[in-house]
C-alpha cells in the first residue's frame, strides 16, 4: 500500500458518525459487546428505561438465531447462506453455527454499515473446507445484493435466505414485501426462508422506538404480527409457524415465555 493511502478498515471508520446512534451498535451493546460509542450507550439506556424487555428480546433474537441455523444446517442439510444485516459480530454468528455443523458451508454477510465493515475481519473467518464473505450492499437494492451473492454461492442450489431483524428498516411496508420477493424469487426449490422483526405488540417498545427514532437514527418501523405473516406468502411454514422467537422449537426442558420479536422459518418448494 502506498505512503498515505488508507486501508479500507480505516475508510470505513471515517465514515462512522459517533454523534447519532445507530441500531446495530445500541443492539451490540444490548449484547454485552464493546463495539459502540457514548451515543449508542446513552440511547440503549433510554430505550430500556421504558421499555425493560429489550435486552431479553435482544438474546433471544441471537438464541432464535442459534437454533434456525442449526436447524436448516443440520435436519434440513443446507449448505448454502445468504445473510442480510448481518449487524455486528457477537456470539455464534450464522458462519460459526453453520460451520460447526457443516464445515463445508458457504456464508455470504451483508450489510452497508461502516463499523461492520471495519468488523468485516473478524466475520471473515471460515473453515478450510467452508467459505465465509462480506459483501458492503444496501438491502434496498436487492439485485445488486443477488449478483454479488452469485459470486460465492450457487443459486442453482438450495441456501438459505435470512433476513433477521432488519425489515423494520424499510420504513415503507410495501417496499418491503416487494424487496423480501425479489430476493425471494431467486431461490432454487428447496431453498429457506429464516426471518425475524420486533413488533408492535407492546405498547412500552413502541413509545421507546418512537424516542429511538426522534434522535435522527434511521427509523426502525414496528409491525404488527399479521403484516409481517405476508413475507411468507407463496412458502411453506414449518412447524410452530411463525411465532414469538423463544417460542420456536425451544431447547428441551425449557419454558420460554414470548416476547415482542416474531419469526419463522419457511421451505420454498
Amino acid at each position: 500500500m502506498a505512503e498515505g493511502q488508507s486501508t479500507p478498515a480505516e475508510g470505513a471508520l471515517a465514515k462512522i458518525d459517533t454523534t447519532v446512534p445507530h441500531s446495530a451498535r445500541i443492539w451490540n451493546y444490548w449484547m454485552g459487546g464493546k463495539d459502540n460509542y457514548a451515543v449508542d450507550r446513552q440511547a440503549g439506556d433510554e430505550y430500556r428505561q421504558i421499555a425493560p424487555n429489550i435486552e431479553t428480546m435482544a438474546r433471544a433474537s441471537r438464541d432464535y438465531l442459534i437454533r434456525t441455523v442449526t436447524h436448516v444446517a443440520g435436519e434440513a442439510g443446507i449448505r448454502q447462506f445468504l445473510d442480510i444485516g448481518t449487524g455486528l459480530p457477537t456470539y455464534d454468528n450464522t458462519h460459526q453455527v453453520a460451520q460447526r455443523l457443516a464445515p463445508g458451508s458457504r456464508i455470504v454477510y451483508v450489510d452497508n454499515d461502516p463499523l461492520v465493515l471495519r468488523h468485516a475481519q473478524a466475520l471473515l473467518t471460515s473453515t478450510r473446507e467452508g467459505v465465509t464473505t462480506y459483501v458492503d450492499a444496501d438491502l434496498h437494492k436487492p439485485e445488486a445484493i443477488l449478483e454479488e451473492a452469485g459470486k460465492t454461492l450457487d443459486f442453482s442450489q438450495p441456501m438459505a435466505l435470512m433476513l433477521m431483524g432488519v425489515l423494520g428498516h424499510v420504513q415503507d411496508y410495501e417496499e418491503a414485501k416487494s424487496i423480501v420477493r425479489r430476493l425471494q424469487a431467486a431461490l432454487p426449490s428447496g431453498s429457506y426462508f429464516v426471518h425475524y422483526d420486533s413488533t408492535a405488540t407492546d405498547k412500552a417498545l413502541q413509545e421507546a422506538q418512537q424516542g429511538y427514532d426522534d434522535t435522527g437514527a434511521i427509523p426502525y418501523v414496528l409491525r404488527t404480527p399479521d403484516e409481517i405473516s405476508a413475507y411468507y406468502d407463496g412458502l411453506e411454514l414449518i412447524e410452530p409457524g411463525m411465532v414469538s422467537c423463544p417460542l420456536w422449537r425451544p431447547e428441551p426442558g425449557t419454558d420460554p415465555e414470548p416476547t415482542d420479536v416474531y419469526g419463522g422459518v419457511a421451505h420454498k418448494p
